[in-house]
C-alpha cells in the first residue's frame, strides 16, 4: 500500500523508535483485512524493532493493536488509518515505540496524574481533517497513562456500528460506552473536560498576570499576525484564545495562500502556533470572553476583558480577533438535529451519509462544492438556493450540472428541518416565485450558507454594523480608543486568510504607534 517514497520517509521516522514494538492483527477472510495485512507487513520490515503476530479473538476485524512489548501500553486502530489518518498512525507508532510527545510539560504531567479508567472509541472517517487532532490526542493519552485506553474506528468501515450508535457526525467519541463529545478537540479541551478542576486552576493562574501591552483575543490568522507583529516590537504581548488557529481548523484545502500551492487547514493551524510560540507571547489557550470593559470604565484604568471562567485580563491596547462561524439556517428542527443529520462539513462527516439521500443548503462556493464531493459518496444529492440562481463561480457551477444524481432548487427558501425524534428524515421549503410549500425526503442536510461574526459578547461595548461585525477603519481601530480589530469579525469586506494576516498584522502596528503616542511605557522597540 506504501509507495517507494513514503516507505522511505517512514523508516526514517522509524528509526526514532527506542523501545520495542509489536503490531498485532484481528483479521478475516475480507479485502480490507487483507489490504491492512499488506501494510502492516510493509511497516514491519521497515524496522527491527517492529514486530508482528495476529490474534483474531479481537471482536473489529480488520484492527490492530500498537503494543509497547513488557508493558500494558497500546493503541488500537479499527481500519485502515491512511489519508488524514496516516500522521496518526506514524505517531502512534513512535510514541508507544519510546518516543517523547512534543506535549507541553505541564500536560503531560495532567494526563500522568488522571485517576480512573477511561476507555475511549473515537468515530472517524479518512477524509475528515478535524478526526486526527482527536485520535493524536487519545492516542498519546494511552500512551501517557495505563488506565486510559483509546480505539479509533473508520465509520465508513463499520457503518453497522455506525448505524445502531446512529453516529452522523465525525469525530464522535464515546466513553466508557456512552456520548463523550462530537467534533473538534484538542488534548488540552479533553483534559479539560475530564479533569473538571482545571478549569478553575487556569482561571488562579490568569488572576494573576499583570497588565499587557498588547492583548490580542482570538488566535486565528489575523490573531497570530498581530501578536508575532506585536511581540516583534518587544512589548508585552499576550493571545487569549477560545481555540488557537480559529476556523482554518476546519478548512479543508487552501489553495490561495499566496506562495503555498496547496495546504491543509489544520497544518496551517498548527504552523501559526508554532510561530507565535518561537516569540515571547503569553498564549492562554481554551479562553472564552464575555465582556469588554473600556479603559474608562474599568477601576484600573486600562482595557479590561472579563472571561467565561471568572478571571479578567488588562491591556492598554486590545485587538480582537475573534473570527466567525459557520451561519445556521434558523429554522426548526436545526438546533435539534444537529450532528443528527444536520452537518455543517461536508468533508468530515459526508462518508457517514454513504448511499443516501442528502440536501445542500446554499449555492454560493462552498456550497456547490460540497454538492459536487458528496455527489460521489452519496446516491443523491439536493442543492436548494434561496437566490433565483447560483452564486458559484461558474466552473463549480458546470461540474455540478453535469452529475447525474443531483438536483438543483433555487428560488427556495429552507423553513424547517423534519425527523423522526432521532435523526433527519426530510426538508421542507417554500417556493419563493409561487408560495408553495414543498418537502423533500433526505437522511441529511449540509449546511452552507456563510459565515457569522462572533461578536455577540461585543455587543453595547463598541459600534458594530447591522451584520454584527465589528466596525473599523484602515487602520483596524473601532469605536473605542486602544481597541482595534482584525480579521472575519470585522468589517473587513473580504473574509480571506491572506487578508486576515495583512489585517492582524495592521492592527498590531497601529496598537503600538497608539502607545507610543499615549506615552504608554513599552519595552525596548525592536524593528519589524
Amino acid at each position: 500500500m506504501l509507495d517507494e517514497t513514503l516507505k522511505t520517509q517512514l523508516q526514517a521516522y522509524l528509526e526514532k523508535l527506542v523501545q520495542p514494538i509489536e503490531l498485532v492483527a484481528a483479521l478475516d477472510d475480507g479485502d480490507k483485512s487483507r489490504e491492512l495485512d499488506g501494510l502492516l507487513h510493509e511497516i514491519a520490515a521497515l524496522s527491527d524493532k517492529i514486530s508482528l503476530r495476529r490474534d483474531d479473538s479481537e471482536a473489529r476485524k480488520p484492527s490492530f493493536a500498537i503494543n509497547r512489548l513488557g508493558t500494558d501500553i497500546s493503541v488500537r486502530f479499527a481500519g485502515i488509518p491512511m489519508g488524514h489518518e496516516f500522521t496518526s498512525l506514524v505517531l502512534a507508532l513512535l510514541q508507544v515505540g519510546g518516543h517523547p510527545s512534543k506535549a507541553a510539560t505541564e500536560t503531560i504531567e495532567q494526563v500522568r496524574n488522571l485517576d480512573g479508567e477511561f476507555r475511549f472509541e473515537t468515530y472517524f472517517s479518512l477524509s475528515c481533517q478535524n478526526c486526527p487532532d482527536v485520535v493524536q490526542a487519545l492516542n498519546l493519552m494511552s500512551v501517557l497513562n495505563p488506565n486510559i485506553k483509546h480505539v479509533a474506528i473508520d465509520g465508513a468501515l463499520y457503518q453497522d456500528e455506525v448505524e445502531s450508535r446512529q453516529i452522523m457526525s465525525v469525530p464522535t467519541v464515546y466513553l466508557n460506552g456512552e456520548v463523550f463529545d462530537q467534533g473538534r478537540m484538542s488534548l488540552e479541551q479533553i483534559l479539560a473536560k475530564i479533569d473538571t478542576g482545571s478549569a478553575a486552576r487556569e482561571a488562579e493562574k490568569i488572576k494573576t498576570k499583570d497588565a499587557f501591552d498588547v492583548l490580542v483575543v482570538g488566535g486565528g490568522p489575523a490573531g497570530a499576525a498581530a501578536a508575532i507583529y506585536a511581540a516583534r516590537k518587544g512589548i508585552r504581548t499576550g493571545v487569549a484564545a477560545e481555540r488557537f488557529g480559529g476556523q482554518v481548523l476546519d478548512t479543508m484545502g487552501i489553495e490561495n495562500f499566496i506562495s503555498v500551492d496547496y495546504t491543509e487547514g489544520p497544518k496551517l493551524g498548527a504552523a501559526l502556533e508554532q510561530h507565535v510560540h518561537a516569540y515571547d507571547v503569553d498564549v492562554m489557550n481554551l479562553q472564552r470572553a464575555t465582556k469588554l470593559v473600556p479603559a474608562s470604565e474599568s477601576a484600573s484604568g486600562l482595557v479590561e476583558v472579563q472571561l467565561e471562567n471568572g478571571a479578567s485580563l488588562s491591556a492598554k491596547t486590545v485587538i480582537l480577533s475573534t473570527g466567525a462561524r459557520w451561519r445556521q439556517m434558523g429554522v426548526p428542527g436545526e438546533n435539534e438535529y444537529r450532528n443528527k443529520g444536520v452537518a455543517y462539513c461536508p468533508h468530515c462527516d459526508g462518508p457517514l451519509f454513504k448511499g443516501k439521500r442528502v440536501a445542500v443548503i446554499g449555492g454560493g462556493n462552498s456550497g456547490v462544492e460540497a454538492a459536487i464531493d458528496l455527489a460521489g459518496i452519496v446516491a443523491h444529492v439536493t442543492l436548494v438556493e434561496f437566490d433565483s440562481k447560483l452564486r458559484a463561480d461558474e466552473v463549480l457551477q458546470r461540474k455540478l450540472r453535469s452529475l447525474p444524481n443531483v438536483d438543483i432548487i433555487v428560488s427556495a427558501q429552507s423553513t424547517e428541518v423534519l425527523g423522526d425524534g432521532q435523526k433527519v428524515n426530510g426538508l421542507v421549503y417554500k417556493d419563493r416565485t409561487d408560495g408553495v410549500m414543498h418537502s423533500v425526503e433526505l437522511e441529511g442536510i449540509f449546511v452552507q450558507i456563510g459565515l457569522l461574526p462572533n461578536t455577540e459578547w461585543l455587543k453595547g461595548a463598541l459600534e458594530l454594523s447591522p451584520r454584527g461585525e465589528i466596525v473599523i477603519n484602515d487602520r483596524g481601530q473601532t469605536s473605542l480608543p486602544g481597541v482595534f480589530a482584525a480579521g472575519d469579525a470585522t468589517t473587513v469586506p473580504y473574509k480571506q486568510i491572506v487578508i486576515a494576516m495583512g489585517a492582524g498584522s495592521t492592527a498590531a502596528l497601529a496598537a503600538f504607534d497608539h502607545l507610543i503616542r499615549t506615552s504608554a511605557p513599552v519595552a525596548d522597540t525592536a524593528t519589524a
